[in-house]
C-alpha cells in the first residue's frame, strides 16, 4: 500500500512542474513581484518668486496630460522683456506641465485655457501678456514631449480664483474638441 502523504507530493510536485513549463503560477499562489518601473530623478526646483506651489495631481484630457504646478493671483501689472504693463483688473497666473505621453503628435492652444472664478465666470488667457511675457498660443507637442508653460490672465480685481480648466488635443481620428478637466486652485 502506499503512503497517501508521497502521493500527494509526487502530484503537487507534478503540478508545479507542469505549471512551471506554462508560465502560469499555479492556483492560489501569489504572482510574482512586479518589476518597477524605473523613473527619472529630477532635482527639486525652487518655486519662483511671488508664485504659490500647487500640489494637483496630473489630469488627462484627450491625447494631452497636465499638471497644475503654481499660482500667481492678485498682481497688478508685469515687466516683460521690453514692456511694463498694468492689468486692467488682476493678473493671474497659472504654471503648467503640458505633456504628450502617445505616440503620435498633438496641439497645445493656450487660447482654449479657461481660468474658473468661484461665481462660475470663466476667462480666456490675456493675448498680450502672454505675447509680452514670451509665452506660446499654439504649441505642438511631439510624442512624448513634456512643456512647462505659464497662463496669464486678466480678470476683475474682485473675482476670487477658484480652478483652471484645461483642454487637450482630440485623440488620434476623433474630430471635435474635448470636454476639458478642472483643476481646483487654492
Amino acid at each position: 500500500m502506499r503512503d497517501p502523504l508521497v502521493l500527494l507530493t509526487g502530484a503537487a510536485l507534478a503540478a508545479a512542474v507542469l505549471s512551471g513549463c506554462s508560465g502560469t503560477p499555479p492556483a492560489g499562489s501569489a504572482p510574482p513581484p512586479a518589476t518597477p518601473t524605473p523613473t527619472y530623478e529630477l532635482p527639486p526646483r525652487p518655486v519662483r518668486p511671488g508664485e504659490n506651489p500647487v500640489k494637483a495631481a496630473p489630469v488627462t484630457d484627450g491625447d494631452t496630460r497636465f499638471q497644475v504646478l503654481g499660482l500667481q493671483k492678485g498682481l497688478s501689472g508685469f515687466f516683460g522683456s521690453h514692456a511694463e504693463w498694468q492689468a486692467k483688473g488682476q493678473y493671474v497666473v497659472v504654471r503648467i506641465l503640458v505633456e504628450n505621453p502617445g505616440r503620435t503628435n498633438a496641439r497645445f492652444d493656450a487660447k482654449r485655457q479657461r481660468l474658473v472664478a468661484a461665481d462660475g465666470a470663466t476667462y480666456a488667457i490675456d493675448r498680450f501678456a502672454q505675447a509680452t511675457k514670451r509665452q506660446p498660443d499654439e504649441l505642438p507637442l511631439g510624442a512624448q514631449v513634456r512643456v512647462e508653460m505659464d497662463l496669464w490672465y486678466d480678470i476683475p480685481k474682485e473675482a476670487k480664483v477658484s480652478a483652471i480648466r484645461l483642454f487637450g488635443d482630440p485623440p488620434l481620428g476623433v474630430t471635435g474638441s474635448t470636454d476639458g478637466m478642472q483643476v481646483p486652485l487654492p
